[in-house]
């Protein structure tokens, strides 16, 4: 039995145990149908099997030895990714998350930093390169390394995984993809290709771009069996309305509605006519011929009633997902074209 369908299930059983609320006290009234369904592992439901059974599916969708469903995020994956590993020396890029130091910190690793180019004319950084991990392990001489990567970047920029995938077999080093951003590569070849078939850890987030609700996130591994892991960082008591909405998010980003949505969103996207500067078409990155990137921020939110997701001096970072509408994308470009882009 799937999640789903588990939550859907009626039980007149009266139960004497936690969440104190039983299903039947909403102190937050509007949320009265999360509260109902937030069961814990009762007999009369047995969640613990279901979700197994979801993750298994899941795992089966990706291709992956072990997908697990992430409720605090993909910092959580992050940090069990690193702990699964079993990995003594890590690779991590020194502006990456803080998760990466963080995780490498709790591990018990020995921090290896490396650092990356910036781009001046974009004011970002963009991901590694093949020639530059070749470098990297060039100069490993410790067994039981990891190298932890970042693809996408924030703004867009995708590594070459699959070479560098094969770099690391070579020397015999375990890969980790922080491929938060990158939770719909897997379902489109418009966009770039997934980690998750290559990497040893790929780490998503399904409510960056995916149409996930805030924190859900999914860990991958074609290693070890992260659960372990998992289990020193994360709850005993999790949210099964909330584990219930990774499965739907799955189904449906693998669902050929889902998929045509997604192929809609990118046709939409393409229709604003901009430069091509990264790698993602659905992270926007506008550098205006004129404006610095704060401008250009100001002027999209105080004229138009546009929030971009960051900016710096050269540029401005839009994110769109599941939930962009055409409608909304109609507003950019008339936006945009009032500002002669």
């Amino acid at each position: 039995m799937s999640l789903i369908s588990l939550l859907k299930r009626k039980t007149n059983k009266s139960f004497f145990t936690t969440p104190s609320h039983g299903g039947r006290l909403f102190l937050f009234h509007k949320f009265y149908q999360w509260y109902k369904k937030d069961i814990s592992e009762v007999d009369a439901y047995n969640p613990t099997e279901a979700l197994k059974n979801a993750e298994s599916r899941a795992s089966k969708i990706y291709g992956t030895k072990y997908t697990k469903f992430l409720i605090n995020g993909s910092t959580s994956g992050i940090i069990a990714a690193i702990m699964a590993s079993e990995c003594k020396n890590i690779l991590i890029w020194d502006n990456a998350h803080i998760c990466h130091k963080n995780g490498a910190e709790l591990a018990g690793c020995n921090i290896m930093e490396y650092s990356l180019p910036k781009d001046e004319n974009l004011g970002v950084y963009k991901t590694i390169t093949l020639d530059e991990v070749k470098n990297l392990l060039l100069d490993i001489k410790n067994k039981d390394t990891a190298l932890l990567i970042t693809s996408p970047t924030y703004e867009g920029f995708a590594a070459n995984i699959e070479g560098i995938s094969k770099l690391c077999r070579q020397h015999d080093v375990k890969l980790i993809v922080d491929e938060a951003h990158g939770a719909l590569y897997p379902f489109s070849d418009e966009l770039p290709e997934s980690a998750v078939k290559y990497a040893d850890y790929t780490i998503q987030s399904l409510h960056k771009t995916a149409g996930g609700i805030n924190p859900t996130a999914l860990l991958h591994s074609n290693d070890n069996n992260p659960d372990k892991a998992l289990s020193k960082i994360t709850t005993t008591s999790p949210s099964y309305p909330m584990l219930a909405t990774i499965e739907a998010n799955i189904n449906y980003l693998n669902s050929s509605k889902g998929k045509k949505h997604l192929r809609h969103l990118i046709s939409d996207i393409r229709q604003l006519n901009l430069p091509t500067i990264n790698d993602d078409i659905t992270k926007i990155l506008l550098k205006h011929p004129t404006m610095s990137g704060f401008e250009l921020s100001e002027a999209l939110y105080d004229k138009y009633g546009i929030e971009d997701e960051r900016t710096n001096e050269k540029t401005t970072l839009l994110l769109c997902g599941l939930g962009t509408t055409k409608k909304m994308l109609n507003k950019l470009k008339k936006a945009l074209n009032n500002m002669s882009f």
